[in-house]
């Protein structure tokens, strides 16, 4: 509990006497990582201002220490940051089935890396607590950080449509989870319908809550665990979430007992502009009642001069001057800090911007 308590009073120490937003960035583990470039890395991104950095590492303890202790020498808070339900050559059972019965481990929707696996499942449920219970006992990590905690997209952002070549005006079968024989049986127990027999299920208010409730659900047990050890939780989670990731992606986050939030606020991902990010900045505030603190994620676009070229929406992003219009769009809707995607992507001309905005 110490540790927990010092952590917070630390944050509102720096939230409380600067007028300037905690800055944190994702970043990692490529082919090229070793001690060395962890090193480098860090001590760069502190003496630009970063906070902290969320650090992906999967659930490889060994890179997890290395990591952790890397950030720690360097001043920097840990989020050990986990892309949770994207998991490959596990039983096959725990993979999420689709509306046409289709296992994920057989059929992903969109990407062949959307394994995704099914939160109602008792086994997995099991797992991720037991694998989120070794990663909190790691000395230096100060937060696990879960993402893609979620159902697959039902219904992908719109600026992604034309990259797969849909029009998505409903929830389609292929993307939507999940109808194995377990949440069929568990979900009709609760309500009585029979969700295979429903005409639309998408129309079923029941069965949306229903795994609503199973991503919280899942959520809370790993709280706990990582709690316990007297650890910290984040999460990446989509905007909203009413305007985008209770219906879209099945999270119901305002609802979630984790002590950091970090929508991913990807104003080109909606088709949107950068002031945009203070409006759904400020949706996200009012729905924790600012009991939560949300750091705003913004997507950084590392070829911005040229991204009107680029064709594909995940090469976009803001440009410098949009990273300024975001910064302090975010800033006056309410964030208690930034995160960045990705440390990577931050050029001398964003690192400026950011630098002028966030004062």
């Amino acid at each position: 509990m110490k540790r927990l308590f010092a952590l917070f009073l630390s944050m509102a120490f720096a939230v409380g006497l600067s007028a300037q937003l905690p800055v944190y960035v994702w970043q990692g583990w490529t082919d090229h990582t070793s001690e060395a470039s962890l090193e480098r890395d860090f001590a760069l991104l502190r003496q630009r201002g970063v906070e902290g950095v969320c650090f992906n590492a999967g659930f490889n303890l060994d890179r997890i220490r290395l990591a952790a202790r890397a950030a720690k020498a360097a001043g920097l808070v840990y989020h050990a940051w986990v892309p949770c339900m994207l998991q490959g050559g596990l039983p096959r059972e725990w993979y999420a089935v689709n509306r046409l019965g289709q296992s994920a481990a057989d059929v992903q929707a969109y990407v062949p890396y959307y394994t995704c696996l099914d939160p109602h499942n008792k086994q997995v449920q099991e797992w991720f607590v037991a694998k989120f219970d070794s990663v909190a006992q790691i000395a230096d990590v100060d937060y696990v950080q879960l993402d893609y905690i979620r159902y697959a997209d039902v219904i992908l952002a719109r600026g992604l449509w034309k990259k797969y070549g849909l029009v998505m005006r409903e929830e389609y079968p292929v993307a939507d989870y999940c109808y194995c024989d377990d949440c069929v049986a568990d979900f009709k127990a609760q309500s009585g319908i029979d969700i295979r027999q429903a005409k639309d299920p998408s129309r079923v208010k029941q069965w949306a809550q229903f795994r609503c409730n199973v991503v919280t659900h899942l959520v809370g047990r790993i709280a706990d665990v990582v709690h316990a050890r007297g650890k910290l939780v984040s999460a990446d989670v989509f905007p909203g979430p009413q305007s985008h990731a209770v219906w879209m992606v099945r999270q119901e986050w305002n609802k979630w007992k984790v002590d950091a939030l970090f929508p991913m606020n990807y104003n080109d991902f909606y088709l949107k502009p950068a002031k945009w990010v203070g409006k759904v900045t400020r949706e996200e505030v009012r729905a924790v009642d600012g009991k939560v603190p949300i750091y705003s994620g913004l997507f950084i676009s590392k070829h911005w001069r040229v991204k009107e070229y680029i064709k594909d929406p995940e090469g976009h992003g803001l440009s410098p001057d949009e990273l300024r219009t975001a910064v302090k769009a975010a800033r006056k809707a309410g964030a208690r800090g930034l995160c960045l995607f990705s440390a990577a992507s931050m050029t001398e001309d964003h690192w400026k911007a950011l630098e002028e905005a966030n004062r």
